[in-house]
């Protein structure tokens, strides 16, 4: 395939990341989700420990956005620095846009199909799968009963919804905001995967 950017969104719990690993393993292209973390801390100077707290502090994502002081964790000496989630946002936009434009690859989450919407033939996906299908495969993966993978699930999908949402003025998960959007739990992780790279390749071919 030609240059084959390809953006992933998913339901917690549809095994969206593994699809998009298995994606990118068949098409033998990078896939991009908490290696953008790094990326971002690499190209801004600020610690890599920052956006991996910014990720895991979603949950209390405001609109009114949230300001916290981190100190610089790599040669960055001991001063105080202050960087907020717009900022942030900021600084995992250009590394997306950077990834985009120099390869193919495949994006997870972060607003990657917003942040590229204007870049022609990018292919975005969103995964989904029945709630029962979720607590199932999240009560076996983490250990739970199905009463507390129902409640994370819940959890986290109010997360990513509300994180997206704020910053694409859009609405996670409606199928109008995509170009494919699939249910996991019919195919299975190979089949769905399979499923996306024949769209893509589809996709290719009908472009003038």
């Amino acid at each position: 395939m030609a240059h084959t950017i390809i953006t992933i969104g998913r339901q917690f719990g549809s095994g969206g990341g593994r699809i998009a690993v298995a994606v990118g393993k068949k098409l033998g292209i990078p896939v991009y989700d908490n290696e953008l973390i790094s990326r971002a801390a690499e190209q801004s100077g600020f610690s890599k420990e920052l956006f991996t707290r910014s990720d895991e502090r979603r949950s209390l994502f405001t609109l009114s956005g949230f300001f916290a002081p981190w100190r610089m964790g790599q040669g960055g000496g001991s001063g105080e620095n202050f960087i907020g989630d717009d900022a942030m946002f900021k600084i995992q936009s250009d590394v997306i846009r950077d990834i985009a434009a120099k390869g193919s690859a495949v994006l997870i989450g972060r607003c990657s199909d917003y942040i590229l919407r204007d870049v022609p033939g990018v292919l975005s996906v969103f995964i989904s799968a029945p709630m029962e299908y979720r607590i199932r495969q999240i009560s076996e993966r983490e250990g739970l009963s199905a009463e507390q993978a129902a409640a994370l699930i819940h959890r986290k999908d109010k997360t990513r919804s509300t994180y997206y949402n704020y910053y694409t003025l859009g609405s996670w998960g409606e199928a109008a905001g995509y170009d494919l959007c699939i249910d996991s739990s019919i195919l299975g992780v190979e089949g769905t995967a399979d499923a996306i790279i024949a769209f893509a390749r589809a996709a290719q071919e009908a472009r003038p």
